[in-house]
């Protein structure tokens, strides 16, 4: 009875002319005394009469299917038999891509899983873009009139709802089922991914002092948001801190229990931002800053999301030079995620072929025979430059090649040195090291296809024995799921949200001088690293 959606037995009396009780009346009676909270027990008013026949047509006894909701229960359904599933969607509404689960919120097996692109894509690939789109009209006015609704925030609603629906399809034409047998939706995104979903003006999310028109929202219903989800399906949206502090990182809290933990334990999360956050039950503490785009494919000419084609994986032999990589799907390369550009940096920097600036040694100056060889094979110079080609050296296109610039190398410098420097003005304003952390815990596909040891090469990650490091996957879309499931989880929402404190980076000082100190492989004080060698 924690899911959001639950069925309850009840074994009522059958009417007679003694006991003249309305059927509704009698359903409601018997789970007051079943139930036992002080919640009230309505029955939706779009299924009374389903219900009403259900329950006689059951002759009094058998489960009646409830939304379970912070204030009531609501009745809406009713049957002779045990539903052995009750199939519940948790979304992560991402900027770029919506991935989500169908669960049997009876168990929480997962029925089936997927993902698409974002189709709001097409009116901007960043958050600012969309809400200029979506605020076109609003900006031209003033003081709009109450009732005033941008014509541009209501396209990127109607693309965002048919993209949902698009996803509910393909999830439950995999799972043999219908888009009307979901019964319940969670949905985590950012601030903004909400405020576009329900077309709700985020004109002030990006100005000053940057507040948004709301942080939390009541539960609503499939037919409120035009879904193709049951008609009164509950539609949970994770709340927000605010505008800089979204629905995707609650979950992510969710997701890595830290919230739960007496100790305190970190989260890392990479996309077009870095977020963190630190803490344990008694307190958290969180900021963002800009160490992702390197990262996801935002910045170097050859980066990618973490996908088919996208070398996640690259190694070179210290001593043979010999170089191997592995792509996402074992597929012909197309470019070079996070995962991989780590992997080649770190890889490049043990084989002394760049400096700790990050940048190209000149194989024409190295004196080791068999490294000038490779050297000359894969460093080449474009326009002046040098380059590491990473595949298609023989190829006659440079359509076939995935190389490595001298700009991307230092615009993946950039993102490690904003990283540590996230990660220790952080810490340090709680008065901790890093050694006192119980875990690390590192979202996204980030998180999932990095090799902690190469991050840590680079001076991106503390230098701490591996076993702290702890993978989540999807942190936003396991937090989705938790609060379909647990009643404890939602509730737990609103704890994480009156305990985060926000750091801004932006005005902070001691920001900008770690992020100096860290622009170095690994840094420039190699203290902080022992097991990095110093070349």
């Amino acid at each position: 009875m924690n899911s959001i959606v639950c069925s309850v037995f009840v074994a009522a009396t059958v009417p007679s002319l003694q006991d003249n009780t309305a059927d509704l009346d009698r359903l409601q009676q018997e789970l007051v005394t079943i139930l036992g909270d002080n919640r009230s027990i309505t029955i939706s008013y779009e299924c009374m009469t389903s219900v009403a026949r259900e329950f006689r047509a059951a002759g009094f006894t058998g489960y009646a299917l409830l939304n379970n909701l912070e204030s009531s229960w609501v009745v809406v359904g009713f049957s002779a038999e045990k539903p052995d599933i009750i199939v519940g969607m948790a979304l992560d509404l991402g900027t770029t891509h919506l991935e989500a689960t169908l669960l049997n919120l009876q168990n929480g097996d997962i029925l089936s899983e997927g993902n698409l692109e974002n189709t709001q894509i097409s009116f901007g690939a960043d958050i600012l873009s969309r809400i200029h789109h979506a605020t076109a009209m609003r900006r031209q006015q003033k003081t709009p009139a109450a009732d005033f609704q941008d014509p541009g925030l209501d396209e990127l609603k109607r693309v965002i709802i048919s993209a949902i629906n698009e996803l509910a399809e393909l999830l439950t034409a995999r799972a043999g089922m219908k888009t009307a047998d979901i019964r319940a939706l969670s949905v985590s995104g950012n601030t903004t991914m909400a405020h576009l979903l329900l077309g709700l003006d985020p004109f002030h999310l990006c100005r000053e002092p940057y507040i948004p028109l709301f942080n939390r929202v009541p539960v609503l219903s499939g037919n409120q948001l035009q879904l193709a989800i049951h008609p009164i399906a509950p539609v949970w949206i994770m709340p927000s801190v605010g505008s800089y502090f979204g629905g995707d990182l609650i979950s992510g809290i969710l997701a890595s229990g830290m919230a739960q933990s007496k100790k305190t334990r970190m989260l890392i999360d990479v996309g077009t931002n870095a977020e963190v956050v630190l803490g344990n039950s008694e307190w958290l503490i969180a900021c963002a800053g800009a160490a992702g785009p390197a990262l996801e494919g935002g910045v170097a000419r050859m980066g990618m999301r973490a996908g088919p084609g996208a070398i996640e994986y690259v190694s070179i032999h210290p001593e043979k030079y010999e170089l191997k990589y592995r792509t996402i799907g074992d597929v012909a390369p197309v470019g070079i995620c996070g995962s991989g550009l780590i992997d080649l940096v770190a890889a490049l920097y043990l084989t002394r072929m760049i400096d700790i600036r990050g940048k190209f040694r000149d194989p024409a100056l190295e004196q080791d025979a068999a490294r000038a060889a490779f050297m000359k094979e894969h460093l080449v110079r474009r326009d002046g430059d040098l380059c590491f080609v990473v595949t298609g050296i023989n190829t006659t296109t440079d359509c076939d090649e995935v190389v490595l610039e001298q700009i991307d190398l230092d615009a993946m410098i950039r993102s490690k040195a904003a990283m540590y420097a996230i990660l220790t003005t952080l810490i340090n304003q709680v008065g901790l090291e890093f050694s006192e952390l119980e875990e690390i815990a590192v979202a996204g596909a980030f998180g999932r296809h990095i090799n902690p040891q190469h991050a840590i090469t680079l001076g991106m990650l503390p230098d701490l024995p591996l076993s702290v490091y702890r993978a989540i996957g999807n942190s936003s879309l396991r937090g989705a799921e938790k609060v379909l499931l647990d009643e404890r989880a939602r509730r737990d929402c609103e704890k994480i949200v009156s305990s985060v404190t926000y750091l801004e980076l932006n005005v902070n000082q001691e920001f900008m001088i770690r992020f100096s100190g860290a622009r170095f492989i690994p840094h420039t004080d190699p203290s902080l690293f022992p097991s990095v060698p110093i070349f």
